[in-house]
């Protein structure tokens, strides 16, 4: 993430999952396809996750931020949300994601903040609000993880089903 978990993260989630032996910015990240796309996760928390994405290489064939990078950018941003809310017990796994796009960008960094507009026992929904450089509002997005039990992440593969493998955040429709 290019980040020290001790300025990427709040002192809460810091100590909530010390001693558990998880290397936080690894896996709070925007894992391989995040990186290929030049996703930046800046800061995490339950209340509020930033990060960055560079319109240059990902655009589609008219010259335009693809809306799918913009799409990338939110679930990531949401997923970080959803499984430090959920804590150090609970894996976040999207089931919802709905993006409009309010106007094209062609160069520069876009930005996207990811806020909590429910946050449960067993879902939790972020919204999203992805800028370009000079503040103006791109896309809006929103996000709905379920929060299973992180025992279901080490299943058997027959009992797992669709459950994310060891180490993934969970964030895509598995």
């Amino acid at each position: 993430m290019g980040e020290t978990s001790d300025t990427l993260f709040s002192p809460h989630v810091i100590d909530e999952w010390s001693g558990l032996g998880i290397d936080l910015p690894a896996l709070f990240s925007a894992g391989d396809l995040g990186s290929r796309m030049g996703l930046v996760v800046h800061e995490a928390g339950p209340e509020r996750v930033v990060g960055t994405l560079p319109v240059e290489g990902n655009t589609q064939p008219y010259g335009l931020l693809h809306g799918g990078a913009s799409a990338v950018l939110a679930e990531t941003l949401g997923s970080v949300g959803a499984m430090l809310h959920g804590g150090p017990h609970k894996i976040a796994m999207g089931v919802d994601l709905s993006c409009t796009h309010h106007r094209p960008v062609r160069t520069g960094t876009i930005t996207g903040v990811a806020t909590p507009a429910h946050a449960g026992r067993t879902s939790a929904t972020y919204e999203v609000v992805i800028t370009d450089d000079r503040g103006k509002r791109v896309c809006t997005a929103r996000l709905t993880c379920a929060l299973r039990p992180a025992a279901q992440q080490n299943a058997a593969p027959a009992e797992a089903g669709s459950a994310p493998s060891e180490g993934e955040t969970g964030g895509g429709r598995e």
